[in-house]
């Protein structure tokens, strides 16, 4: 059985005011094609209510980095009470939403990736050895790329979500790191 670490654990991200879900999700997408990861979503909701939709997706992005050794981002987006609206700015009308949008991030990092050291007790000591003598520093820059990537994507995404506050189409926006 391959062995899940779990390196970052509930990186909250919340915001509330006008934002373009579409634009944020094409962004995480390409984010994740630019680094080289394997897209998997694993949850695509959307429920229309009364106060809004409420969306809730679930991805899963994953990347080989060698034999042994694979990266998995879990992020997972909820918007809440989400609303189209258009906004005027510059005689030009935008479409955006206005709503609450909170986002999860998880990162792991598999060891022994395709379980080729579980088929006998002698090989699964082996990889325990292995695991914490001879690929510890290959684990350690594994979970630094992993860090990175998610410290990178959260920035990416605080950035998109400030925009809208420099355009001058927001006087109300909430940003909150939890």
């Amino acid at each position: 059985m391959v062995e899940k670490k779990l390196v970052i654990d509930q990186l909250k991200l919340s915001y509330e005011g006008l934002f373009d879900f579409s634009e944020l999700y094409r962004l995480i997408d390409g984010f994740f094609f630019e680094r080289g990861y394997d897209k998997v979503e694993v949850v695509n909701q959307e429920q229309v209510t009364s106060g809004g939709k409420q969306i809730r997706i679930i991805m899963e992005p994953e990347k080989g980095i060698t034999d042994y050794f694979k990266l998995i981002v879990k992020i997972r987006l909820h918007a809440i009470d989400l609303k189209e609206i258009e906004v005027e700015k510059d005689k030009a009308k935008l479409r955006l939403n206005q709503g609450q949008l909170k986002i999860t991030f998880d990162g792991y990092v598999i060891s022994d990736r395709s379980g080729t050291w579980e088929k006998s007790p002698f090989f699964w000591l082996i990889r325990v050895f292995s695991d914490k003598f001879i690929f510890r520093d290959h684990y350690n820059k594994a979970e630094k790329w992993l860090v990175s990537d998610i410290e990178d994507l959260q920035q990416k995404i605080k950035s998109f979500l400030n925009l809208h506050r420099y355009r001058g189409l927001e006087s109300s926006r909430k940003v909150y790191e939890i």
